[in-house]
């Protein structure tokens, strides 16, 4: 019966998009993106399998920056081994479907157990990594049912998820699908325990390996460097109109001694339109900055995607967007160059582990209003030890908690040396 409703549910969400698709341009992309799968997987995946395969499932883009040190330590020490990359949304592909380092990069087809069985033996992978909190039913069943390993790696449980309620049968059942766990916590491996599962490893979180590798290679953005020049600036990172309107009163109180980079989440006209409608000082966008005067402006709006995690560089502070109302983005990006991080309350961030340890430490600060962030900021800007200490908190926490990478990167080598060929 509960396979039966969660096939239904797939049917009903599956049918959503599809409507969605005549209005809402990531639904249609959503949709387009698998209409063709089959045909692209039969021309892509010619059996039988001559080197391993390694497939790699995130859900967005998020999961993908979890999921990237492992692909990117993996290929290096096996450059034989071939990678694919599936993504849930189309935030994730769009963005990443020319990645270098994956050999192939697809949507995941619907979870019907259809799709999941052609899928598993058209590609054959010889190990599934799925990432944080992709946990298919069909899938996970196809891949135990043809003895194929299926790791989830970034792993992070709460008591309050499905997996440990009453009507939850079905979603333990998927996760005793699973090889192995690597989580983040130890609340996730008493929580696995409690089901009876006992392959678990405390790893701790890839994204501390992956933003401590940004912040060593300190790569110039030259059109940040000189908007910055010697001013103190904030870098807001994957900023929502919510985000904005708590910000902008506090932007246009510290113009005249702070410089603002603000990047939002969903890039459009509108919105960028709307942040120089609303800034009282001189802006520019990061597309025209060739042409500007940057020494002279106040505000650097960031047009163009992939480069938020380098820009944290130049900030003496940051502000993560989404904690007003979307989820809080990864404050591990600024938090990698040793300063201090604020961020919105509003959205509970008890799920976020490194924002519940960087607050509690005196590193990030939540904050529910512009009048908190005002407070919150000049209590580090008048007072020069308690800045140290706040950046010398991230910078330090963001290091001790290295080497997930490592862990999984090991456990992974051991499981293909057990790969036979086809």
């Amino acid at each position: 019966m509960e396979s039966l409703l969660y096939d239904l549910g797939i049917h009903v969400l599956r049918a959503t998009y599809g409507v969605a698709a005549w209005f809402h341009p990531k639904a249609k992309l959503f949709r387009e993106g698998r209409e063709t799968q089959r045909k692209q997987l039969r021309e892509t995946f010619p059996l039988p399998n001559v080197a391993p395969l390694v497939w790699f499932h995130c859900a967005s883009l998020g999961e993908f920056e979890q999921g990237r040190p492992v692909i990117e330590a993996l290929k290096a020490r096996q450059p034989r081994v071939r990678i694919l990359l599936t993504f849930f949304s189309p935030s994730g592909y769009e963005v990443r479907k020319n990645y270098p380092g994956a050999d192939y990069v697809l949507y995941l087809p619907w979870d019907t157990r259809n799709n999941a069985e052609w899928f598993v033996n058209q590609v054959r992978p010889a190990v599934a990594v799925f990432v944080k909190y992709e946990f298919w039913f069909h899938f996970s069943e196809s891949l135990r049912k043809h003895r194929i390993p299926l790791i989830s790696i970034s792993a992070i449980f709460r008591p309050d998820q499905v997996y440990f309620k009453s009507h939850g049968g079905l979603f333990r059942k998927t996760l005793r699908n699973f090889s192995w766990f690597f989580v983040q916590n130890e609340t996730s491996i008493e929580l696995l325990k409690g089901l009876g599962i006992s392959s678990v490893t405390l790893a701790g979180d890839t994204r501390f390996d992956r933003v401590a590798i940004v912040a060593e290679q300190k790569e110039e953005i030259a059109a940040a460097r000189d908007f910055k020049s010697s001013q103190k600036l904030m870098v807001i990172g994957s900023a929502w109109p919510d985000d904005m309107a708590v910000l902008m009163p506090f932007m246009n109180a510290h113009k005249d001694n702070m410089k603002f980079i603000v990047a939002p989440h969903e890039i459009s006209d509108s919105m960028l339109t709307s942040l120089e409608k609303n800034f009282q000082g001189r802006t520019v966008r990061y597309s025209q900055s060739g042409d500007q005067d940057l020494h002279d402006s106040h505000l650097l709006l960031v047009d163009t995607i992939g480069m938020l995690s380098r820009l944290y560089r130049y900030g003496e502070y940051a502000f993560v967007g989404g904690g007003y109302k979307e989820g809080l983005h990864n404050i591990l990006e600024a938090a990698a160059f040793g300063i201090p991080v604020f961020f919105g309350s509003k959205a509970p961030y008890g799920k976020y582990q490194e924002a519940v340890d960087l607050t509690a430490a005196g590193g990030a600060f939540a904050v529910a209003d512009t009048t908190e962030l005002t407070q919150a900021y000049e209590a580090l800007d008048q007072d020069g030890s308690a800045y140290e200490r706040a950046a010398r908190t991230c910078g330090e926490y963001v290091q001790k908690n290295r080497g997930a990478t490592e862990r999984i990167t090991q456990h992974l080598l051991q499981t293909l040396q057990a790969w036979k060929g086809e």
